[in-house]
């Protein structure tokens, strides 16, 4: 087994990544997508890289149970602090590669800008196939870079990323496309700079910062789905 690639924000700077998922989809817009695509209520979720748990309680309000996995032990420290309360709540060390549940066990596996970056994931969609019950539900929600203007800092910090050539290879392996735009709203212009200061180099995130005039910036989100088959298939 590799080890997992370090995440360049959330490893690193938890506490500004803290501010950044507060300030992300302040409408909802995301969730309101998941919950048409793979409604969770009463069933059980997988929150694959749940990072520090921001949204391990959000699937907890309605699922039956919940477990999330995140390969960094500092922020599986701090997802397990911050669901101590929840008793439907699990939270394990693994990875995309190796998640620690039996087969056929979970309805939703929930992915948000973790691991599944286009092609090289396959082994992490193995591995998430394997543990979705018949008829459950991989979604993997990742920032659509055709959208701007968070796409086009994306773009010119990340050259060699390409945007289409992931959506080909998403779609290759059998998953369905739903875009979402959304709006991140900050509390303060300091907020929003550390934040840009998080996700991208210091000359871009330098031009992101002046190109917001205010506290909020729109934001895409590509949502890839693929549906375990019901059945057997000939």
């Amino acid at each position: 087994m590799t080890a997992p690639i370090p995440s360049p924000n959330i490893w690193h700077w938890p506490d500004v990544y803290e501010v950044e998922n507060r300030a992300q989809d302040a409408d909802g817009a995301v969730f309101a997508v998941l919950r048409r695509v793979a409604d969770w209520a009463g069933r059980d979720v997988l929150d694959l890289g749940c990072g520090a748990g921001f949204h391990l309680p959000v699937f907890a309000a309605r699922a039956r149970s919940v477990v999330g996995v995140e390969p960094h032990p500092p922020l599986v420290d701090r997802a397990r602090q911050r669901t101590a309360g929840h008793d439907a709540v699990t939270v394990l060390a693994g990875s995309a590669e190796r998640i620690p549940l039996p087969a056929d066990s979970v309805d939703l596996v929930h992915a948000r800008t973790a691991y599944f970056f286009g092609a090289g994931c396959g082994p992490g969609i193995t591995e998430s196939m394997r543990v979705l019950r018949p008829g459950g539900v991989l979604v993997v929600v990742d920032l659509d870079a055709t959208v701007g203007p968070y796409g086009e800092w994306m773009r010119a910090d990340l050259p060699h990323y390409d945007p289409a050539g992931v959506e080909s290879f998403f779609a290759a392996q059998g998953f369905e496309l739903s875009r979402v735009r959304t709006r991140w709203e900050f509390d303060s212009r300091e907020a929003l700079r550390a934040v840009l200061g998080i996700e991208f180099s210091g000359k871009i995130a330098q031009r992101a910062y002046d190109q917001t005039p205010g506290l909020a910036l729109e934001v895409g989100y590509r949502i890839h789905t693929r549906r375990a088959p019901v059945g057997l298939l000939y």
